[in-house]
Order: structure tokens, then sequence, then C-alpha cells
């Protein structure tokens, strides 16, 4: 005699592409002047079950004729309008119970944007920007998706020049700091900052 299964679901298997965008701002404007800026995120109100009303990831099906690359930027095209210059796989989700209904493996990508890009994106009542330590409850798992993406970039940061990805072409050795201890929630001490940007030789005057 066969067991029951645990779970009433198809065998069906779909694939699914999100991406967390990473942008710096201030509490009152993407890219102001305003004090302390922080890492934010956009997010897209869902407007069908599951999870129907609930903020989440930018994302959608993968369909059969493009690429994992090409459908992330496609979703975030189609629903934010944000063409980000640094985009990343970051981590394949697809935990059995993530999604009710039939499985859903998600294949999620990062981006970062500086403040001229992140102006661009289409807000409104179903897009809106939230600070990336304090989010509301999303739908399915986002918010751990995000505290993986946070944990990736501020890992990232210690090694690599991508901080500048959150900045313009031309900026200030004061402002690429303000990334880094936006992006690292700590103060940095100027001057072993400015040696640290030197010794590496990756910006140039």
């Amino acid at each position: 005699m066969t067991a029951p299964r645990a779970h009433d679901r198809s065998d069906a298997v779909s694939l699914a592409v999100s991406t967390v965008i990473f942008a710096l701002r201030a509490d009152d404007g993407v890219g102001s002047d305003g004090d302390e800026p922080t890492i934010w995120l956009p997010l897209v109100r869902r407007i069908r079950e599951p999870h129907d009303g609930r903020w989440a990831l930018p994302g959608g099906p993968l369909t059969v004729t493009e690429g994992l690359s090409d459908a992330a930027s496609r979703s975030l095209s189609e629903t934010t309008g944000l063409t980000p210059r640094y985009l990343e796989q970051l981590y394949a989700f697809g935990e059995i119970d993530r999604s009710p209904g039939d499985r859903v493996v998600s294949i999620v990508y990062w981006a970062l944007v500086d403040s001229a890009e992140a102006r661009r994106a289409h807000v409104g009542q179903n897009v809106r920007w939230f600070p990336a330590d304090r989010l509301p409850r999303l739908a399915f798992d986002h918010n751990a998706i995000v505290e993986y993406a946070l944990w990736r970039l501020r890992t990232k940061v210690e090694y690599s020049d991508i901080a500048r990805a959150l900045l313009g072409e031309t900026f200030t050795l004061s402002e690429l700091r303000a990334v880094h201890e936006a992006v690292l929630r700590r103060r940095l001490d100027p001057a072993n900052f400015r040696r640290q940007v030197d010794a590496h030789g990756r910006v140039e005057a």
C-alpha cells in the first residue's frame, strides 16, 4: 500500500528569477543630501495569490526562450524600470515548502544602482523603496533572501571595489567612505580608509 503524500502538490517544478536591488539612500529621498544614508531596496506589491497584497522582490517566471540574466533584467525593467550596471547571480532558493501549490525554485540575482539610476525607478502604489534593515514581512521567503544578499554585500565590500557601483562615474573619497559605512553599519576612520583605498590602487584621482 502506498503511503499518502505529505503535501497536496503536483509533480511540477517551476523556475522563477528574482532580484534584490540595493541603492544608497537617505531617509528623505533617493540620492538626497540628507544625513546618514543607508541601504534601501525597491519592492513590488503582489496583486494576486499567493500572498496577495504583500510586498515582494521584483521577479517572475523564467520563460523557455531567455537566459537567467536576461530574465532578471527583463523583470526589473517591467516592474521598476531600473537597468543596473552591476547584476550578479546570488543564489538558488528551492526549499520544498517555500511556495504553496507547485514547487518553485528561484534563481536570485542581486544588483547595485547609483543615485541617478535609483531616481528613475517606477514608484507608486505597487512599487516602493524600503530600508534594507527595516523590512515588513515579505511574501514567500523573501526576507531571508534579502538577509542573505545583505550578508553577501557586506562581505564583498570588504575585499573588492563593488561599492563604486552605488556611486556615479566620479565621486569623492568621502562619498566612497559613506558607502562603506552605510553597508558595514559602522564608522570608519578617514585616514585609515584613505590608506586602504590607495593601497588597493583601484581608484584614480
